[in-house]
């Protein structure tokens, strides 16, 4: 097991990465953590491919562009205009490396005594070695509870690292409001109300399908600006109780249609999804699409034509809005004061509504979920909109979370 010093001091050179899904607001993030570092006297290094960079980067006198970049004032200045990641992604996890994505660097032999079980491989020390070789004195990952739960992987073993929480789910434990989740509900919003023409047109059912493995808060709060009906996962629903209300709100509407908005994850009592492909690197399976199947089930039940669209990848595509380039330039500036401070072990975070920092989430932490009896009717498929009288404005409780290590 490798053994690494780290400074305690101020870091002469820290290291930023972006991991998982993109969403809009990673280059504010990177862009102001650049400017921020530099201000405080900091070298800024940009890990590439998320943590693919630090597990396949071969370190030399020179550094490889494709997985290392130098980051100023000037090759930032413009990032934030866009959305993605100008350092691009992966959902690499190096705890739990498969043997085909393995650095082809790598000796065979020193890779067999990385093996683990199922056949992967933990190359954790590889990342500790390329950290000290790169003289990278402090890390700022950003990403959601894959990319996190790495960073507590080294956070364990004495990194220094401060995390920023990004996913459309907002589902990260720990934190109110994860960067990505306004543009993505904005977006939904623009998609949905763009569809309603052509659903009631052809006087359908519109079944749209939003990301939402583990937490309804896409789908939840996609319907709470659309006024559609909504299914999450944290509530199994009786499926011939929604297709009772769909028929309703399709007999009620001049146009004859109606639409509801599904959680990936959203699943009607009795019913199963199965899962399809081989599992990613952090164990994650692909199930098939609940809004193709969701919508056979209305069609059935009500002989009204049920269309199943798609509200996935659209929704991490494109420019930030205004929220999400707010939050990301703050957390980011709220990150390097912890930095400067010597304050690690850390995820910058929103809480009551305030910005604040907490614990980085401890590996296998579970996702943030709905309170259920407070936001959401279960009866109407609805958000509630009653009751919100001391709740943050456009945001949402942690509900009965632990609140250790806040500050």
């Amino acid at each position: 097991m490798a053994t690494i010093e780290w400074r305690m001091t101020a870091p002469r050179r820290i290291g930023v990465l972006t991991g998982g899904g993109d969403v809009p607001g990673l280059n504010s993030v990177i862009k102001s953590v650049t400017y921020r570092a530099t201000e405080l006297g900091m070298e800024v290094f940009g890990i590439r491919r998320g943590w693919e960079g630090l597990t396949h980067v071969q370190p030399g006198a020179q550094l490889d562009p494709d997985y290392v970049r130098p980051l100023d004032r000037q090759n930032t200045r413009t990032i934030d205009r866009t959305g993605g990641t100008v350092l691009h992604t992966s959902r690499t996890n190096p705890a739990r490396m498969k043997e085909s994505a393995l650095p082809g660097w790598l000796d065979r032999s020193r890779a067999e005594g990385m093996r683990i079980e199922d056949g992967r491989f933990d190359l954790t020390d590889i990342v500790l070695e390329h950290l000290e070789a790169l003289g990278i004195e402090a890390l700022v990952p950003i990403g959601g509870d894959d990319t996190l739960s790495f960073s507590r992987v080294l956070v364990d073993r004495d990194v220094p690292v401060v995390a920023i929480p990004k996913t459309m789910d907002n589902d990260v434990p720990g934190t109110e409001y994860c960067i990505g989740f306004s543009s993505a509900i904005t977006r939904a919003k623009e998609l949905i109300d763009r569809q309603r023409t052509t659903i009631g047109s052809h006087e359908r059912i519109g079944v749209f399908r939003i990301f939402g493995r583990d937490a309804g808060f896409s789908a939840l709060f996609a319907a709470y600006v659309t006024s559609a009906r909504c299914l999450l996962p944290e509530a199994p629903y009786d499926l011939d109780a929604l297709a009772a209300v769909l028929a309703e709100d399709y007999r009620l509407s001049q146009s004859h249609y109606a639409i509801v908005v599904t959680a990936e994850g959203a699943m009607w009592r009795g019913g199963s999804l199965h899962e399809i492909g081989e599992p990613d690197a952090f164990g994650h399976r692909r199930k098939e699409n609940v809004g193709e199947a969701l919508a056979r089930e209305i069609t059935n039940r009500t002989g009204i034509e049920s269309l199943a669209l798609e509200l996935t990848y659209d929704l991490r595509s494109g420019q930030p809005d205004a929220l999400d380039q707010i939050v990301a330039s703050t957390f980011a500036n709220v990150a390097m004061d912890l930095v400067a401070d010597g304050n690690y072990g850390r995820m910058v975070a929103i809480r009551d509504g305030k910005y604040a920092h907490t614990d980085l989430p401890a590996s296998g932490s579970k996702a943030r979920r709905v309170d259920v009896e407070a936001m959401y009717n279960t009866e109407r498929f609805r958000p509630r909109y009653d009751g919100r009288l001391g709740l943050p404005m456009l945001l949402v409780g942690l509900g009965s979370e632990v609140t250790a290590g806040i500050s």
